[in-house]
């Protein structure tokens, strides 16, 4: 048998494996974009959610607790309450507000009832962590406090960020547990389950700058999901091509 003998179903194989691996790539490029659609479908819900939560009513702490308890959800919702700072127990979130680094500063509100929440004041920069720079924003006295409800975190967000450090009192992440223990002020299980971001109402003396709640969302799914639908029609194509021409030139 000569080696030209050969040739067909060589060149049957060849055909084969480019068809099955042309498609299998096509299957998976087509997968990717139509999780990108599902993706984009539901951060669109996601932005709609917010926008409707964060343009409603205030609402009292006691609708806020009992939304916690229905649903175990109360981010972004509108809320209203009351009590007195106990500015020794400040716990500092490291962050970064209009291209600037510093901490958000959280500091615990003690309820009429004796109940705790952590209320973030807003910003202040490095050279302000110490509250003692900042003498004009420890205001006292029973407060009217407007903001957004915020859930707390359960654990670590991801392995890259960087550990909490309460005896430094610098927080990374959200552990609302470390954050009470070690303020020093009532016990853990005083505190609510969850956080409350304060408005943009100025504090004396400017600091904290309040009203620094991120809810900007970016929305990428419809260009990612074009991405690769339109990596899909490239491939769908070359593979076209190339049949094509392997049809159009003779085995022999």
């Amino acid at each position: 048998m000569s080696a030209d003998s050969g040739r067909p179903a060589r060149r049957r194989a060849s055909t084969v494996l480019f068809v099955v691996l042309g498609l299998a790539a096509l299957a998976i490029l087509l997968g990717l974009g139509t999780w990108q659609v599902q993706r984009l479908h539901w951060k669109e819900g996601l932005i709609a959610t917010i926008d409707a939560r964060i343009d409603s009513a205030p609402q009292p702490l006691a609708a806020i607790e009992a939304r916690l308890a229905e649903a175990g959800d109360v981010d972004y919702w509108p809320v209203s309450l009351a009590g007195t700072f106990r500015h020794e127990g400040e716990r500092h979130f490291f962050a970064t507000h209009k291209g600037h680094s510093g901490y958000f500063v959280y500091t615990p509100l003690a309820l009429d009832d004796g109940r705790l929440v952590l209320v973030n004041r807003g910003f202040v920069p490095f050279d302000l962590k110490d509250a003692a720079t900042r003498p004009e924003g420890q205001v006292e006295g029973r407060r009217e406090i407007a903001g957004l409800a915020r859930n707390r975190v359960d654990g670590k967000p991801n392995s890259l960020m960087p550990d909490n450090d309460p005896e430094k009192n610098i927080f990374y992440w959200k552990d609302i547990g470390a954050m009470a223990a070690s303020a020093g002020v009532g016990a853990p299980g005083d505190y609510l389950p969850f956080f409350v971001d304060a408005d943009d109402a100025p504090n004396p003396g400017g600091l904290p700058v309040g009203g620094v709640t991120l809810v900007d969302m970016p929305n990428s799914h419809l260009q990612y999901a074009v991405t690769w639908y339109g990596l899909a029609a490239a491939l769908a194509g070359v593979m076209g091509v190339w049949l094509w021409r392997r049809w159009r030139t003779p085995a022999g």
